[in-house]
C-alpha cells in the first residue's frame, strides 16, 4: 500500500483550477487529498483534516489570510492565487521568520513551459533594444495584467537594468488611455480577454533588423498540474519563501 506522506487541502476547490488540482492530487502517488475548502468553509478544516500542505487556488482577497493561517499552524503552502505584490511578499517573509520550518511557494504560473518561457525572456531581454509583453486569457479572469505577465516584466526589467539598457524607444506623444498598455518595470504589458482562450503569453523583443518572439500557450488547465505537484513535493524541503516555480528548477541561466 502506498504511504501518503503529503496530506493536501485544496483551497478554492470548486473553481476551475481548484477542481483540476483536486483531481491531480487525488491521483498522485505519495499524496492524499484530505480536504476540499470552498469560499464559505472554515480554515480550521485544514487542521481537522490533518493536512501537512495546502494548495491555495482561491481568490486574491482571500489568499493572504489563507497563507497566514497555514504558516501560523506549521502547514506548508503552494500558492497560485494572484494579488501577491511586493508589500504582501515582504509581510509574508516577516511572518516566515517566526516560523522557519515552514515553506511557502508563491507561483504566478504552474505551467512548466510558461516558467521556462519567462526565464528565457529574462535572459534574452538584455540583448534587445525593445521589449513588450502581450498576455491573453479567458474573460472570467479577474486581474489584469496577469500575475505571469507582471512576473515576466519584473524579471526582464531587472535583467535590462543590470545590462545597462534604457527603456524601449517610444516616440508616442498622444494616445488613448491604455493604448500603450500598463508599464511594469519599463516593460509595456498588454492584456487581452477573449472567449475561447485559457492562458497565453507572448514576449516581443526587437532590435534593428530582427525580432524574437517567445510564446507559451496553455490550452487546458491540466497543463498547470505537473507544476502544482512539483511544488507540493518540494516545498517542505525549501523552508521560507520561494517566489516563482523557477526557484525549484535548475535552469542554469
Amino acid at each position: 500500500m502506498t504511504e501518503h506522506n503529503i496530506r493536501v487541502a485544496v483551497l478554492g476547490a470548486s473553481g476551475r483550477m481548484g477542481s483540476e488540482a483536486v483531481r491531480a492530487v487525488d491521483q498522485a502517488e505519495g499524496m492524499q487529498l484530505v480536504a476540499r475548502i470552498g469560499r464559505q468553509d472554515s480554515l480550521t478544516q485544514i487542521l481537522d483534516a490533518g493536512a501537512t500542505h495546502i494548495v491555495d487556488l482561491s481568490v486574491p482577497e482571500a489568499t493572504q489570510d489563507n497563507v497566514r493561517f497555514a504558516v501560523e499552524h506549521g502547514v506548508h503552502a503552494v500558492v497560485g492565487a494572484t494579488g501577491w505584490d511586493t508589500e504582501r511578499l515582504e509581510r509574508l517573509q516577516e511572518l516566515l521568520a517566526d516560523h522557519p520550518e515552514v515553506g511557502v511557494l508563491i507561483a504566478p504560473n504552474f505551467a512548466l513551459g510558461s516558467v521556462l518561457a519567462t526565464a528565457f525572456a529574462a535572459k534574452a531581454a538584455q540583448f534587445f533594444e525593445s521589449a513588450e509583453i502581450i498576455e491573453l486569457h479567458h474573460p472570467q479572469k479577474v486581474d489584469a495584467p496577469s500575475g505571469t505577465a507582471v512576473r515576466t516584466a519584473e524579471l526582464m526589467g531587472a535583467a535590462r537594468r543590470e545590462a545597462g539598457l534604457a527603456p524601449s524607444p517610444d516616440a508616442t506623444t498622444t494616445c488613448l488611455e491604455g493604448a500603450r498598455g500598463a508599464v511594469v518595470e519599463d516593460i509595456p504589458v498588454h492584456s487581452v480577454r477573449l472567449r475561447g482562450l485559457v492562458a497565453h503569453q507572448e514576449v516581443l523583443l526587437g532590435s534593428a533588423g530582427e525580432q524574437l518572439t517567445l510564446r507559451h500557450d496553455s490550452f487546458d488547465r491540466a497543463s498547470f498540474m505537473p507544476g502544482v505537484l512539483l511544488g507540493l513535493r518540494t516545498v517542505a524541503q525549501r523552508p521560507g519563501l520561494t517566489h516563482g516555480l523557477d526557484g525549484y528548477l535548475d535552469l542554469g541561466l
